[in-house]
């Protein structure tokens, strides 16, 4: 059985303003991202690389591929566990590190989860459940730098406000 999958996106830059890249300040940054069957997705680069702060830039999109890969795991190994998940939001961040030649890399990124749960004795299995999905995710897989979690599980109960609730 083969399983390996295969991705397929195009990109197009639209930042040509008339002279192309003639000079480093003569050309804009933004292109778009298509994939077949979605909708199209403005990029650019950061505003600190004379980007459009407007347009999604390829480290914000670095982040959220690593959120959402590690939601979908989280998701997964969640369900295979037992564990009733009603509510899953993250805010990670990265930090970036440039390079006297004008390059950089990653250096690290931090996910934020917080879970809601719908049983409160499982606050902490929920919490521990970001080990095994760290290790399914396959963009986390991909990167040379470290990605950590800072996750925070609630119950049901606690994320209402409810006398009586938990979390961890």
């Amino acid at each position: 059985m083969d399983l390996t999958h295969r991705y397929a996106v195009s990109l197009e830059w639209t930042g040509n303003r008339g002279t192309g890249t003639s000079g480093y300040r003569d050309y804009g940054r933004d292109h778009v991202v298509r994939a077949e069957g979605k909708a199209e997705l403005g990029g650019s680069a950061d505003p600190a690389f004379r980007g459009d702060a407007d347009r999604w830039n390829p480290e914000e999109l670095l982040l959220t591929a690593l959120s959402q890969c590690h939601l979908l795991s989280y998701l997964h190994v969640a369900a295979s566990h037992g564990l009733t998940v009603l509510a899953y939001a993250d805010e990670p961040v990265g930090e970036m590190q440039q390079t006297a030649d004008g390059g950089g890399h990653f250096t690290q990124v931090t996910l934020r989860p917080r879970v809601t749960v719908a049983d409160a004795s499982q606050l902490q299995l929920a919490n521990e459940l970001h080990h095994e999905a760290a290790r399914k995710c396959f963009i986390a897989a991909s990167v040379n730098f470290p990605v950590r979690h800072e996750p925070t599980a609630v119950a049901a109960d606690a994320a209402s406000g409810a006398p009586g609730a938990a979390s961890a």
